[in-house]
């Protein structure tokens, strides 16, 4: 009775140390006050058990008892708090997530302990073998029971999905803490379920959850003397209660809890089965400490691979794996956490730091780490500098190769910027980050368990697996590049049809001034060049405003328009042409809805593509007429003509032209316009012979 006591006292003084220590840190936020609030809860809670086990009526036992239930109803609220925010980047998204769960966490536990704590616990039969008997739960105690029991559960699933996203040195350096947390609430899930199995507990009981709570303290001082609180910043996912192995082995505990109890009972147990459940509780915790120490995993390996002669590596897994992690990563920076976080965990290396060159090729940039925490990893803001012997130094190496074996000014800057965690944490590892004959960045590995050296089969498998995240990393640049280059298709496309435009409307200029000189005393040759060009000003007025409005498709602007007058307005923007004869041919056509300005350019446009293919010599012959719901334009000139490559290969392509001042983009962006009305452009040419060129649009084209 004496020893049970004094572990109850002793978990007192552990508890109370260790919220003194975290509430007089530095840095305090959520995650440090609920801990402290969590931890005096704990340590009031063992101070009234202590009392209850050194009292000697059963009344006494049963009023501390009932006050060590109301410390209790504290901890579910505190706990949680700690669970979502303990080592999270992103722990106050997860707080507002939890907001209205933690919210009932602290008004319905304490509700009901506060509201019905003199008719929580009922005293019962005495027992001369147990020395103080066994205190009855009330509805209310099993409701309260069931509430710690559920909140035991959401604890550990949030501290194990903490502890599964972090990785490397970071799972290292909080490893303990969740492990002492995890041993607390573990032992109160057996307590819990005990309770609630028998509709109550004897107050022997009280001694397992302060041992749990003494084994936490001891763990969670080793994390607190290791790196101070233990905290890191990971950022698990939101499904927080999704492929939880803390749901499944309390759901297993549950369903087979019954029978075992019972079977101890049966075998005449009961009477020691305290004590050794206590001792099965720290075997437990031993346990889990060896199969969470990378040492110890390590040494399992190197077992079994020297009397079962199998390799140290299951290259299809690792490489299955690498396969799975990659397969949805879709930019640079997810792609280097992801390998950085496989290559961790199958190579048991705790540092792993990948370098990515900037696309200057002067500075290494920091792109993932498993050392600091974060998205990004919070590494030196500048970069490391480097030269072209550092390039050359990569692609002469081409496999991963020892850092200190590096020559150079650049291998003192990598060396000095991945400094080793750990005074025994071997050498460090570089893997060059190469895809053919370029060089992409560098992985960095150090702090290796046991500092074991890295066997020649291992080697290989880096190199496969450096070869593999390079490819990835040339993949995603080179898809930038050519989104880049598509962005600038599009801008010079765009821009090249504006200056088209203008070219076509200065065109009817240049023949104006060139007449300018023989008919200036002509009255009417003034007035009609004044009318071309006011003409010419408002069109290219028209045409800056429709430059702000350009899209990736063309968007006419579909009126009632008649394409006769458009062919000779077109026609008059000519101002004439010498030597070449003019023939129209312009039949009774029917109001169509188009674009007039966008039609008046394809129109221009064959005029002058025409009128170049004459030479200054020949003829150029206009028709239109109507066909059955469409009607048709038809430009036909005697002109040198296309050969039967350029007229199925490139004419209507952009940048593709026959004219030594041509820029290639008259058809391609006539084609577009008639495609927008709903249309067709076609060409027919022979060498030597002329061209036909034949729009036909139709008579209510869709809008």
């Amino acid at each position: 009775m004496f020893l049970n006591s004094q572990i109850a006292f002793v978990a007192v003084v552990f508890s109370a140390l260790l919220a003194c220590a975290v509430l007089f840190r530095e840095r305090r936020g959520v995650a440090s006050w609920a801990f402290v609030l969590g931890m005096l809860s704990l340590a009031a809670e063992s101070v009234f058990a202590g009392m209850a086990l050194r009292a000697t009526t059963q009344e006494a036992g049963t009023d501390w008892q009932t006050l060590a239930t109301l410390a209790k109803s504290f901890q579910p609220a505190a706990w949680l708090a700690f669970s979502v925010t303990y080592s999270r980047g992103n722990g106050r998204d997860f707080l507002n997530r939890w907001r209205l769960l933690l919210v009932l966490a602290v008004i319905i536990p304490i509700g009901l302990a506060f509201g019905f704590r003199d008719d929580l616990l009922l005293e019962g039969p005495d027992n001369e073998e147990r020395g103080l008997g066994w205190v009855f739960f009330s509805d209310w105690a099993r409701v309260l029971n069931a509430l710690f029991l559920v909140a035991a559960v959401l604890i550990l699933t949030n501290l194990e999905k903490t502890f599964r996203s972090a990785v490397g040195t970071m799972q290292w350096r909080i490893k303990f803490m969740i492990l002492g947390v995890g041993v607390i609430f573990g032992a109160r899930i057996y307590t819990r379920s005990q309770a609630l199995l028998f509709s109550g507990q004897d107050l022997h009981a009280a001694i397992i959850e302060a041992a749990a709570v003494l084994i936490g303290c001891v763990l969670m001082t080793v994390a607190f003397l290791r790196s101070g609180f233990g905290s890191v910043e990971v950022y698990p996912s939101r499904a927080v209660l999704q492929s939880s192995l803390t749901l499944l082995l309390v759901g297993a505990y549950l369903f087979v809890i019954g029978v075992l109890a019972q079977v101890v009972a049966a075998l005449g147990g009961g009477a020691n089965f305290q004590l050794q459940a206590l001792l099965v509780l720290v075997g437990m915790v031993v346990l889990v400490v060896l199969l969470l120490s990378r040492r110890v995993r390590r040494a399992i390996n190197l077992i079994v691979t020297r009397h079962f002669r199998r390799p140290q590596h299951d290259a299809c897994g690792v490489w299955t794996r690498l396969t799975q992690a990659l397969a949805h990563v879709q930019d640079d920076r997810t792609l280097c956490q992801a390998s950085a976080k496989l290559v961790s965990e199958t190579f048991s290396v705790l540092s792993v730091t990948v370098w990515l060159l900037d696309e200057q090729q002067t500075q290494l940039l920091p792109a993932a780490s498993t050392v600091q925490p974060g998205p990004v990893a919070a590494l030196p803001e500048a970069g490391l500098s480097v030269s072209d012997a550092f390039h050359a130094a990569m692609l002469a190496y081409s496999r991963p190769f020892p850092l200190e074996e590096g020559k150079g000014a650049w291998a003192d800057r990598l060396r000095t910027g991945n400094p080793p965690q750990f005074q025994h944490g071997g050498k460090a590892l570089a893997i060059p980050l190469c895809a053919g004959e370029r060089c992409l960045g560098v992985a960095i590995l150090t702090d290796r368990v046991n500092a074991v050296p890295y066997a020649a089969e291992e080697l290989d498998l880096l190199r496969c697996i450096g070869e593999q995240v390079a490819a990835g990393l040339l993949k995603f640049r080179l898809a930038n590049a050519l989104l880049s280059a598509k962005e600038l298709e599009a801008f010079q496309t765009m821009s090249t049809f504006f200056v088209h435009d203008l070219k076509n409307a200065t065109s009817g200029l240049n023949m104006m001034l060139k007449n300018l000189p023989v008919h200036f005393d002509d009255p009417e040759f003034r007035q009609d060049a004044l009318r071309g060009i006011a003409n010419t000003v408002n069109r290219i007025d028209s045409l800056i405003a429709r430059l702000s409005s350009l899209r990736d498709k063309l968007e006419p602007k579909l009126a009632a328009c008649d394409l006769n007058a458009v062919v000779e307005e077109a026609l008059g923007n000519l101002h004439g042409t010498p030597d070449i004869e003019l023939v129209k041919e312009l039949g009774v056509l029917p109001g169509i809805v188009a674009d007039r300005e966008q039609l008046e350019s394809v129109v221009t446009n064959l005029l002058l593509n025409a009128r170049d293919a004459v030479a200054g010599r020949g003829q150029i012959r206009v028709e239109t007429r109507r066909l059955t719901g469409q009607v048709v334009l038809s430009v036909e000139d005697t002109g040198c003509g296309m050969s039967p490559s350029f007229l199925r290969d490139s004419l209507f392509r952009p940048f593709r032209t026959t004219k030594k001042k041509g820029i290639g983009i008259g058809m391609f962006q006539s084609r577009m316009i008639v495609e927008a009305h709903q249309g067709t452009l076609q060409a027919t040419s022979e060498q030597g012979v002329g061209t036909t060129f034949r729009v036909t649009l139709p008579l209510s084209p869709a809008s």
